[in-house]
């Protein structure tokens, strides 16, 4: 298989689709003054081929801030494209389109992957979305748009999740999670007084969520927003932990970008090496896949302005191109098979 990438930083989508021939699946990343026209545009210059988007950043290597990028596969791909409407009511109503699909698109675990891009509500969406998934053993990896609203084959939906199930004819395919932040101390909470809809932690261990991280990190309530780029919290999750990043403080509560409920388990995390550690997931790619036709990862935004801060955002994709053709954008939370997290980098690899 074969992966495009075109990008235009003014927002000129003739530009983006330079070169761009006998594509079987186009991702559109575009911005919100321009979004409407770009997807019917793209509609028009290829009607009928599978195609999902968004609002968002997106990069190879350089990034695309606040103009139109497309990403293409070809040569070797089956995809399919749909849409899970009321993705905040009931998506799971619209199911049965991803079962067709997946039953037209076939593969299999090996050679197949789901990527997404979603308007919101993620936890219930990507629970409805695995169920489908997990009977194949097919992975998912996505992200969450701006402005709530998505595209698919030529329309936009708002209150939605747009996927395209893509099986590499060619090779196989696999999933992969970095996490940059490890467990700072031995802190471990119950979280309590917590809000599912808007995402509110209101207590840990019985007291306020807002003191107790305060007084662990010794920072300002103006210090909490930007202090949450170095120390989100995590939640246990088996063996894994999940990110969870620090959207705003409510009273003496904190509102994040996930879901946090009663009696969830979290830890406070910190930042490690990141450069070490972006360094050890090439390797692991390296090993895994000697030959490699295309890399798709999603960075979070909050990885986008840590990496930006500390002067790495284009080292960082200088570093990453050394797996070949790479591209990804930039989302507003991450998916990774049945989990919704923060401030972290998915991607799927193709053979």
């Amino acid at each position: 298989m074969k992966q495009f990438y075109g990008m235009s930083q003014r927002g000129n989508l003739d530009e983006a689709l330079q070169g761009l021939s006998h594509p079987q699946l186009i991702m559109l990343l575009s911005n919100k003054e321009q979004f409407e026209r770009h997807v019917a545009e793209l509609e028009e210059r290829f009607p009928g081929v599978p195609s999902i988007g968004c609002i968002g950043m997106c990069y190879q290597t350089g990034i695309v801030e606040n103009g139109v990028g497309v990403i293409a596969f070809s040569d070797g791909v089956s995809a399919a494209a749909n849409v899970l409407e009321n993705a905040s009511t009931m998506p799971v109503k619209y199911i049965q389109r991803m079962e067709q699909d997946l039953q037209a698109v076939g593969g299999s675990d090996r050679d197949t992957v789901c990527i997404d891009f979603c308007s919101g509500n993620d936890a219930c969406v990507l629970t409805t979305i695995y169920t489908a998934l997990r009977q194949r053993g097919i992975s998912l990896v996505g992200g969450t748009g701006d402005q709530g609203c998505v595209s698919a084959n030529g329309r936009i939906y708002q209150d939605a999740v747009a996927y395209a199930l893509v099986h590499n004819q060619n090779g196989r395919v696999k999933t992969y999670k970095e996490n940059i932040y490890h467990q700072l101390g031995n802190h471990r909470f119950i979280a309590a007084a917590t809000d599912r809809t808007n995402y509110i932690l209101g207590t840990l261990n019985g007291k306020s969520a807002k003191q107790v991280y305060k007084d662990i990190l010794h920072v300002s309530d103006q210090e909490i927003l930007t202090r949450t780029f170095k120390n989100p919290f995590g939640k246990i999750n088996g063996d894994d932990t999940c990110i969870i990043s620090i959207k705003d403080v409510r009273g003496s509560a904190l509102a994040c970008f996930r879901q946090v409920n009663d009696s969830d388990i979290l830890i406070l995390l910190e930042l490690g090496d990141y450069r070490a550690i972006v360094q050890d997931t090439i390797r692991q790619i390296c090993t895994d896949f000697p030959r490699r036709s295309a890399v798709f990862s999603v960075n979070c935004l909050f990885r986008y302005k840590l990496f930006s801060e500390q002067g790495y955002m284009q080292n960082y994709l200088r570093d990453m191109s050394a797996l070949g053709n790479h591209a990804g954008f930039v989302g507003y939370g991450e998916h990774y098979n049945n989990r919704f997290v923060n401030q972290s980098m998915t991607c799927v690899v193709f053979e």
